[in-house]
Order: C-alpha cells, then sequence, then structure tokens
C-alpha cells in the first residue's frame, strides 16, 4: 500500500509499519480502537501493549512506562479521539519531561469505532497547540514519507518528550485483533522487565 492517500492525507497502517521498522527495543502502547488494531496489523510483538480499553489513558500508560524504563524509547500510538479524552496528560507529560517518550496522534478527524462522527480536530481543535501550550517543544506534523521516517528517528533518539500529529485518511479497515488482555499484559511485562517480574 502507497503511504499517501488520494485526498493527501496519509494511510495508517502505512505510517504504522513505518514507524515500526526496526524497531529494535521500542515500547509501544497503543490507544482503543483502530491504533490498536493497527499495531496488530504491523505485526504482533512482545513488546506491544495495544489497549483494548480505558479510553484517554494510553499517554498515562505510557508515562508511566517511560519514566519506569528511562533508557528504553516508549512511543504511544492513539488517534485525535482518544488524546481529546486525555489531554490532561499532555500536561503531565510536558511537566516530567521524560526525554524516552514520544506522544503520536493518528488524527483523521471523525470517531472511527462509533460510526464516522466528526470528532473535535474536524472543527478546527489543533491538538499541536495544545501540545505546545502545555510545554512540548519538541513537535511534529508529517504529511509525507520522508516525513515519517524524520518522526521514526526522533522517536528512537529520546530527546523528548515528543508530540506529534499525523493526518490520516478517515479509511475503515478490516480488523487485526491483537491477543487477549491477559496474554498481553504478562507477555509485555516479560519482555520489558525480565520474566522473574511474572512472579513478583
Amino acid at each position: 500500500m502507497a503511504m499517501v492517500a488520494k485526498d493527501g492525507r496519509l494511510h495508517r497502517r502505512a505510517v504504522v509499519a513505518a514507524l515500526l521498522e526496526d524497531r529494535g527495543g521500542l515500547a509501544v502502547v497503543s490507544g482503543l480502537g483502530a491504533p490498536a488494531w493497527d499495531l496488530a496489523a504491523a505485526g504482533d510483538h512482545a513488546l506491544s501493549l495495544p489497549l483494548w480499553g480505558a479510553m484517554g489513558g494510553a499517554a498515562m500508560v505510557g508515562l508511566g512506562l517511560a519514566l519506569a524504563q528511562p533508557g528504553r524509547p516508549v512511543m504511544v500510538l492513539t488517534g485525535d479521539g482518544e488524546m481529546m479524552m486525555g489531554l490532561g496528560a499532555l500536561a503531565t507529560i510536558a511537566v516530567a519531561a521524560p526525554a524516552n517518550l514520544s506522544v503520536v496522534v493518528l488524527d483523521n478527524g471523525v470517531y472511527g469505532e462509533t460510526g464516522m462522527q466528526p470528532a473535535h480536530s474536524s472543527a478546527g481543535v489543533d491538538l499541536v497547540q495544545i501540545a505546545r501550550g502545555c510545554g512540548f517543544s519538541r513537535l511534529a506534523e508529517p504529511t509525507d514519507p520522508a516525513g515519517i521516517a524524520a518522526l521514526r528517528a526522533q522517536v528512537h533518539a529520546c530527546a523528548g518528550p515528543l508530540f506529534a500529529r499525523v493526518a490520516i485518511d478517515p479509511e475503515k479497515l478490516p480488523l487485526v485483533l491483537p491477543p487477549e488482555a491477559i496474554v498481553l499484559k504478562n507477555r509485555f511485562r516479560e519482555a520489558v522487565m525480565g520474566r522473574d517480574a511474572l512472579y513478583a
């Protein structure tokens, strides 16, 4: 699949696949809904934690992980609707300033999980400006494959925190379901902390 859609916006799954290329030790927390399916579609991985629920919580889960594992790059992959549910997280992240945390918002301007109703960003709400106002100094709005490649490099550079908004095509795609939540939790915990952490 080409990354750029006919309307000039980007195809979400091509973007996610590019961000995860040669991911190494990158840990990824995805918001519920489409970003979780996008993460699963890019390939199952022990360092992927797609949230099945807890709308609005992805950024805070990512913050906790980044603070607990300061030597590991951590990326939160979420949607514009989910990010709107947890805007306070951006202020908390900016104040905590974990260098290893990136928040990447896939913005299609609609609530894809509930019927494609128009979302706040389609009415002019600017998530990048909100992140800037919260205190993020590293901001990105990639619009093409070169920009996505540069974003991937920034995610791995651990010089954050970083906030990025990617305008994506509002396409409906087949679901690619990750494993069940208990499997994800145990596998992710072992991958991040070691096998002994399962029995602590």
